[in-house]
């Protein structure tokens, strides 16, 4: 507990509290399942054990009390406190070590400090650990005082198992479903929320007949183009739907920023450029052999290339974009970037046409 005094280092002297059936009262045959145990207040399961600084404390000082007060758990961070105990910063052991002895501790936490409310659940410290990545967070009360820490270690399987159920649902989410509303909808809601996003699907097929029919003349003229037209669509979708799976997994957990966004374009344009070269070979070898237009061929070749190459772009822009504007990338971005790819694939690929043959 906080004790005042002249001390620069107050620690809480509890032994380090175990997320372990022991410690809750089960035994190995009544354990509590993990999405029960998840919805425990992360309190609980908090240690007590651990060091704390006065903002004003030297870092020679504060290593002389921490030697002093044989923590017996271990000891990630150190907690800046004001003399009210309120968390004020966190000092990462590296750092501390090798700082000046003379050095304030102030002058070298870190002040923006993730943290948990008294009323946090362990499924809140998880989900905060995965956005985070840090090795423990503090839990404080309503004004501010610091209550415990809990650690990334004594929850690796339940962290692991939201990852993997996170992932779960953002490929569920790619289509504009989520699959916790899907386990516990009724027919009527699920309607409602599956259908608003196939009229993005709707949408974008009425936009490619009306494309198609600004192109009729080239379609009439070179037939040929027309047959191909699902092949292009097909590659340019898949190529979409891979360039959004893995851009959504690369900033899992990140800020979507304008210099992150100019990396992952200037990385997954020329994969993509690359793909729709190689898918163009195949396809207008194909059409070559099959109809024997070296010409059309040719055409055919150039829009695929360009064609799955903006595809790429579409799928990489649209979640970073969204996430851009605070905006929910894993639900919206499937269906619109394939409404987009699809409308812009048809538009150049029978403008190319046009431009090529006729």
């Amino acid at each position: 507990m906080w004790v005042s005094s002249a001390s620069h280092v107050r620690y809480a002297r509890a032994e380090p509290r175990r997320c372990c059936a022991e410690e809750i009262g089960l035994t190995a045959t009544d354990k509590k399942p993990a999405d029960e145990r998840l919805n425990d207040l992360a309190i609980d399961h908090a240690s007590r054990d651990f060091a704390r600084v006065l903002s004003h404390a030297t870092v020679a000082r504060a290593l002389e009390d921490i030697q002093e007060s044989q923590v017996q758990s271990r000891i990630v961070y150190i907690y800046v406190v004001d003399a009210e105990g309120k968390l004020q910063g966190v000092v990462p052991t590296r750092r501390i070590l090798l700082s000046p002895p003379e050095t304030p501790s102030a002058d070298i936490m870190v002040r923006n400090v993730a943290r948990l409310s008294s009323e946090a659940t362990l499924l809140d410290a998880c989900e905060m650990f995965i956005l985070h990545r840090l090795l423990a967070l503090p839990i404080v009360d309503r004004e501010g005082r610091i209550q415990g820490v809990i650690d990334v270690d004594e929850y690796t399987d339940e962290i692991q198992q939201l990852d993997a159920k996170e992932q779960s649902d953002e490929i569920f989410q790619l289509i504009g479903v989520h699959v916790t509303d899907v386990r516990k909808a009724t027919v009527p809601s699920l309607f409602a929320n599956r259908f608003p996003w196939l009229l993005c699907n709707i949408a974008g097929g009425l936009a490619c007949a009306m494309i198609a029919g600004i192109f009729q003349e080239v379609l009439d003229e070179v037939v040929v183009l027309a047959l191909f037209i699902p092949v292009v669509l097909a590659l340019a979708e898949s190529v979409s739907i891979q360039s959004l799976t893995l851009i959504l997994q690369r900033q899992h957990g990140r800020a979507a920023s304008w210099r992150a966004i100019g990396e992952n374009l200037a990385a997954e344009v020329p994969v993509g450029l690359m793909l729709g070269l190689a898918c163009g070979v195949c396809v207008g070898g194909f059409a070559w052999f099959w109809k024997g237009s070296a010409d059309t061929a040719l055409t055919i070749l150039v829009s695929i290339a360009l064609s799955v190459a903006l595809a790429a772009t579409f799928g990489l822009m649209v979640p970073l974009l969204l996430h851009k504007m605070q905006r929910d990338p894993k639900v919206a971005a499937g269906p619109m970037t394939l409404a987009l790819t699809d409308m812009a694939t048809l538009t150049f690929y029978l403008g190319f046409g046009t431009w090529a043959l006729l």
